[in-house]
């Protein structure tokens, strides 16, 4: 199976350019066979890809512009939709190709691994649980104990930190009450100062103090 690119070489319109470039760049990056087909240079070529576009494809003018893509006969796509293919990462399948190992295609298109990663998870709970019965009573009893121990611990250790939580807002409570004590002490040394600074005022401006009004 042979990958046809219809192009045309010789175009005076930079966005076909632009999509024939894209499309032959790709292919050639990922190693994808293909021929480039000119539709300019050679009438069969054109006629050619005219003659085998579905008609939905085509334009209202009944012309198909390139690039116009095609897996042997069989009619692939344009380039709408080839960017939307290799977007999806499903350009093997637009082309009509096995997808090569090792690609995101693959692994969309092979589910064995998922169900093989299933069973095994399922193969590893059954062990699990054919372990669990077949262990004797005073294994489970065991089992049971260290469970119940672990557990303690878990609750102890919140204990611990609930009661470190609680000694640090009684610490934070006292420097509070002793701050605001300070604060009360400096606020009353400062009255001494305040009432004889007033009345040296007073005395200055010859004014009746508010102590000596009747």
């Amino acid at each position: 199976m042979v990958i046809k690119v219809f192009v045309a070489t010789s175009s005076g319109s930079t966005a076909i350019k632009k999509k024939q470039q894209e499309v032959v760049g790709f292919l050639e990056a990922n190693k994808i066979d293909f021929q480039q087909m000119d539709i300019a240079g050679d009438e069969d070529n054109r006629k050619w890809m005219r003659e085998n576009v579905p008609g939905e494809k085509k334009p209202q003018n009944g012309i198909p512009l390139p690039p116009q893509i095609f897996n042997e006969e069989r009619y692939c796509g344009d380039f709408e939709s080839f960017f939307s293919a290799k977007e999806e990462n499903i350009i093997y399948s637009f082309l009509g190709l096995a997808p090569p190992p090792g690609t995101k295609e693959t692994e969309k298109s092979d589910p064995t691994d998922e169900t093989v990663a299933h069973t095994e998870d399922k193969a590893d709970e059954g062990a699990h649980e054919e372990t669990q019965s077949a262990q004797s009573p005073s294994d489970q009893q065991e089992s049971k104990e260290e469970h119940e121990a672990t557990e303690v611990q878990v609750c102890w250790k919140r204990r611990s930190r609930k009661e470190k939580k609680s000694r640090k807002e009684k610490k934070s409570r006292k420097r509070e009450k002793k701050r605001k004590r300070w604060r009360s002490k400096k606020s009353l040394s400062t009255l001494p100062y305040d009432t004889f600074f007033l009345e040296q005022v007073f005395r200055k401006h010859k004014l009746e103090q508010p102590h000596q009004r009747k």
